[in-house]
């Protein structure tokens, strides 16, 4: 029997013998025989109009029947034509599964395998909650309506269960795909791999819906952003080529047409918007007003009607509501008309009264890791639409072998380890370039590990600090003469 076939097939009364067996084979055929002694089977007879019949895969220290405690993986059948696959808690709470769900990893990439799933129209109806380990919360109700034909299950179980699938009139293919996926997923997390000819299959499953994770827009995105939004922001972790995006996006899809600025402290209104400056004139000094970064891009895309691309290099490191001063409120994208009123006459073309001519964009890129910075107001995210740029492997498979494997190793932890706030601390891909072997262990050691010590030094990756000082043992290892 495939898993298609028996994920279809409605419930009978020897369903839950079924269920054992084709459980019990298929982990001992893809997992191998001791993976069938590193976890429980359940699978309990129980009539359908009574009770609400499951085959579950647990953690090996439940008891055999009865309630159970931690993370499972479950199929609930249906007396119609398809199966409702879950991940859930078990009703006892956490234990003895709380390191696995407590781990900011296990939560991101379950969040992460429903949305691979919900790129399939078959598979739209796919849920994942938020915090697995929140059991007082129910499904929500908008998506528990998509779930009307198990409905009992909800009813029971919904607080219980994170991770939600159903099989009705999900074509044999890609059900038996996303069950050998998400049971890969389930055992992966346990510390159980598939055996060695299932194993670059089971890389490739990850590889997809980790690619979830960390989605990045093209420079193509962000120019057709930009053409829909006028302003945008570009943030990421360092190293992960946001600035060279940028200029990139001036020299081809600008034509050349733009220019590059970089905010920092000591950035003001005056030097962004502009303000009076003292000028010397024949022996005489005095003031005069002289027009900042913003009056001057402005002046030149009015000059020229193809579209003019100004960059701000690090933006959110001024304090951006002071430095925009009054011209925030020429940051509408939908109302290119609105002028204000300036405290100086700056001449022409704008004198008192300035108005960003329409062919003029704003493309700001921002450290998500840098923690010095200034946090943007409601009012400033408001005008700008904002895009992520995350570590891209893909930049690495010309470059050395160790540097490949660094990367992924690094990508690795904190996939698994890292909150949301730590996981924009992770390096990004620009550490790893290198045309040699003896060229990448170089970078990684004048480079890449006095960032990760400074990481440590300053309690940023707080939780995972082992994993990160055992990453820097193998990379002195790895890069030791």
């Amino acid at each position: 029997m495939t898993s298609a076939q028996f994920l279809k097939r409605p419930w009978s009364a020897n369903w839950h013998e079924e269920a054992e067996l084709f459980l019990s084979d298929f982990i001992t055929n893809r997992y191998g025989k001791l993976a069938r002694n590193a976890i429980a089977l359940r699978c309990p007879y129980l009539l359908i109009d009574k009770g609400v019949p499951f085959a579950g895969i647990l953690h090996k220290d439940n008891p055999s029947s009865g309630a159970y405690g931690g993370t499972s993986f479950v199929i609930f059948p249906s007396d119609v034509n398809g199966a409702l696959i879950a991940l859930g808690v078990g009703t006892q709470g956490l234990s003895p599964d709380e390191a696995i769900l407590t781990r900011p990893g296990h939560a991101r990439v379950v969040k992460a395998f429903a949305s691979w799933l919900r790129c399939n129209a078959a598979l739209s109806t796919a849920w994942a909650k938020t915090d697995p380990t929140r059991i007082d919360i129910s499904m929500p109700a908008e998506v528990s309506t998509k779930y009307v034909q198990h409905d009992s299950v909800i009813k029971r179980y919904g607080e219980v269960l994170y991770l939600t699938i159903s099989a009705i009139d999900v074509p044999d293919d890609e059900l038996e795909q996303l069950f050998v996926a998400l049971l890969d997923l389930y055992m992966f997390e346990r510390g159980i791999s598939p055996l060695v000819r299932f194993q670059a299959e089971a890389r490739e499953f990850r590889a997809k819906y980790e690619s979830r994770v960390f989605q990045s827009a093209t420079s193509e995105d962000i120019h057709v952003l930009l053409k829909e939004r006028r302003f945008v922001i570009v943030q990421g972790p360092p190293g992960t080529g946001k600035t060279r995006l940028a200029c990139n996006l001036i020299e081809r899809q600008f034509t050349g047409r733009g220019t590059v600025i970089q905010f920092h402290p000591a950035i003001g209104y005056e030097q962004f918007v502009g303000g009076l400056a003292p000028v010397e004139r024949g022996g005489v000094f005095g003031f005069e007003a002289v027009a900042g970064h913003l009056l001057r891009a402005a002046k030149e895309a009015a000059a020229n009607p193809t579209p003019y691309l100004l960059v701000i290099d690090e933006i959110n490191r001024t304090d951006l509501s002071r430095t925009l001063g009054e011209a925030i409120y020429l940051f509408e994208p939908n109302q290119p008309d609105r002028t204000v009123e300036l405290s100086y006459n700056f001449g022409p073309p704008w004198n008192k009264a300035l108005r960003l001519p329409p062919n003029l964009f704003v493309l700001g890129t921002m450290n998500s890791a840098d923690r010095s910075i200034a946090i943007l107001d409601l009012a400033i995210r408001r005008r700008f639409a904002f895009v992520d740029l995350w570590p891209d492997a893909t930049t690495l498979v010309t470059g050395p072998k160790l540097a490949q494997a660094a990367f992924a190793n690094l990508q690795r932890i904190f996939m698994q380890q890292a909150n949301d706030e730590q996981l924009a601390l992770l390096p990004g891909h620009a550490y790893f370039f290198a045309q040699t072997e003896e060229e990448a262990r170089r970078r990684m050691r004048s480079e890449l590990m006095p960032l990760l010590r400074d990481y440590l030094k300053n309690g940023l990756v707080a939780g995972f600090a082992e994993e990160i000082e055992g990453y820097l043992q193998w990379i002195d290892a790895q890069t030791a003469s």
